[in-house]
């Protein structure tokens, strides 16, 4: 009986070793990171981005997939955990939410993942059918795009997490302006004379298209802005992000294909 319990043992702690080796330990530490919401927060909205490419990993290691593992985080009680890599690849594990830990972990991470699995599941979709003029006059719509990568930023006046990234997609704009295959829209929920207001102080370098409320809350139904659609040639969508860091790292690998 003691041989088979230390074989046992031996066993568990080689299939444990190898997987930790396999994919590298936690960047952080699961259990002190949840000691408070502030410390959480500041390592999740740094270092995890859910609507990014990434390798999804049970709390055993196991790889799962990635519609799993945002649903697991939607619904239960799980952190991701970024793991290291020496390699290009994002490995991102489930570990368990420390009983004692603020509810608003659980409750930020379940709405985020929310989020993010919604957004996931339109991917590889059809954009749905649109047809509108930009504030220039200009026809934006599925047949004026046919055949190009569109990059979309749906946002509000009033939203400051929208105009905050401003710089950063005007210089993304500014990185691809040779590429005439890729074209850069905003819908925008505000009429053209607040717009017009509005970005003679703070300029978009994309074609900007007033009164799209209804068509981003009925049509897109999105629930979170700023949101991003990159669309691919073919006018499927590729991905939906909320932050500018995704939507960069998305765009260099389609502009690639």
């Amino acid at each position: 009986m003691q041989k088979s319990i230390s074989s046992i043992i031996t066993f568990l702690f080689f299939t444990l070793s190898f997987a930790q080796t396999k994919y590298g330990n936690p960047e952080v530490d699961p259990i002190q990171i949840q000691k408070d919401y502030s410390s959480w927060w500041t390592y999740q909205s740094k270092n995890i981005m859910l609507s990014r490419d990434f390798v999804a990993l049970d709390t055993l290691s196991g790889e799962i997939p990635k519609e799993a593992f945002l649903d697991q985080l939607a619904n239960s009680n799980y952190i991701p955990i970024r793991l290291q890599s020496d390699d290009a690849i994002y490995y991102y594990k489930l570990f368990k939410i420390n009983p004692n830990s603020d509810t608003s972990i659980k409750a930020t991470i379940n709405q985020e993942a929310f989020d993010a699995y919604k957004n996931f599941k339109m991917e590889n979709t059809p954009f749905p059918k649109f047809s509108f003029k930009d504030l220039n006059g200009n026809l934006v719509s599925n047949e004026t795009m046919k055949g190009k990568i569109i990059v979309i930023k749906c946002w509000y006046i009033h939203c400051a997490a929208c105009i905050k990234e401003f710089p950063d997609v005007n210089k993304l704009a500014e990185k691809y302006k040779d590429r005439k295959d890729i074209l850069f829209v905003s819908l925008a929920e505000d009429t053209p004379e607040q717009l017009k207001t509005f970005l003679a102080r703070k300029p978009l370098s994309y074609s900007v298209i007033p009164n799209m409320k209804i068509y981003m809350n009925e049509t897109l139904q999105l629930n979170a802005f700023p949101t991003h659609f990159i669309i691919n040639k073919e006018g499927l969508i590729v991905k939906v992000l909320n932050n500018y860091k995704s939507l960069e790292e998305a765009l260099e690998k389609e502009s690639k294909l």
